[in-house]
């Protein structure tokens, strides 16, 4: 897509302009929702899925870590999902279970859809840009995210989110993630239903 074209207001806009896009991974088109944990990427990509509709599917890269490491996880999704649906065959992955450590025995499956959103820390690496339609960066202040990801997760793993932190700023930087992405959402501020704040 077009990184000089108009800015979007909504997100029913632009889950238009992503059906109207050219598919870039066989007859899908991927989208990418990136950025630091506690941004809103995970809301911000349940909208956006939602106003694509049914023909869409929703993958969360933290499924795919081993633990508190981005090592390893866009390999695993590029094996086991981007490339079986860029030859139009189901994707299937081994979800990670936090509570046991380990990824569970039992494949999920993700079957052709028009439409595939990854969402999660590191899911728009530059090794991925030739398959992908639509990089999309959401961002939030650092103490509103520590204050959020504690919130779900508990006091007890702050030593894991700062750490965390550290790891996802080294690897945004290595990959100029924010200044490659084609939309950039401001996960802080409040918007009223089925609207986007945008940021330059």
């Amino acid at each position: 897509m077009d990184p000089r074209r108009p800015l979007i207001g909504t997100v029913a806009d632009l889950a238009a302009l992503v059906l109207a896009a050219p598919a870039r991974l066989g007859g899908v088109r991927l989208v990418s929702v990136d950025g630091p944990a506690g941004s809103g990427k995970t809301t911000f990509a349940g909208r956006l899925a939602d106003a694509l509709g049914a023909d869409s599917e929703l993958v969360h890269l933290e499924d795919l870590y081993a633990g508190w490491t981005l090592t390893g996880a866009t390999s695993r999704l590029s094996a086991g999902v981007l490339r079986p649906l860029s030859e139009g065959r189901c994707g299937a992955y081994h979800r990670y279970d936090w509570a046991a450590g380990r990824f569970a025995a039992e494949p999920t499956v993700v079957p052709v859809p028009r439409v595939l959103v990854v969402e999660g820390c590191g899911s728009s690496p530059r090794s991925l840009d030739a398959w992908t339609t639509l990089r999309v960066w959401v961002e939030a202040p650092a103490p509103l995210r520590l204050s959020r990801g504690l919130a779900r997760d508990g006091e007890d793993l702050a030593a894991h989110w700062r750490r965390w932190q550290e790891t996802e700023a080294a690897h945004f930087a290595a990959e100029g993630t924010r200044a490659r992405a084609d939309v950039r959402v401001d996960g802080a501020a409040a918007a009223p239903a089925g609207a986007l704040v945008l940021l330059d």
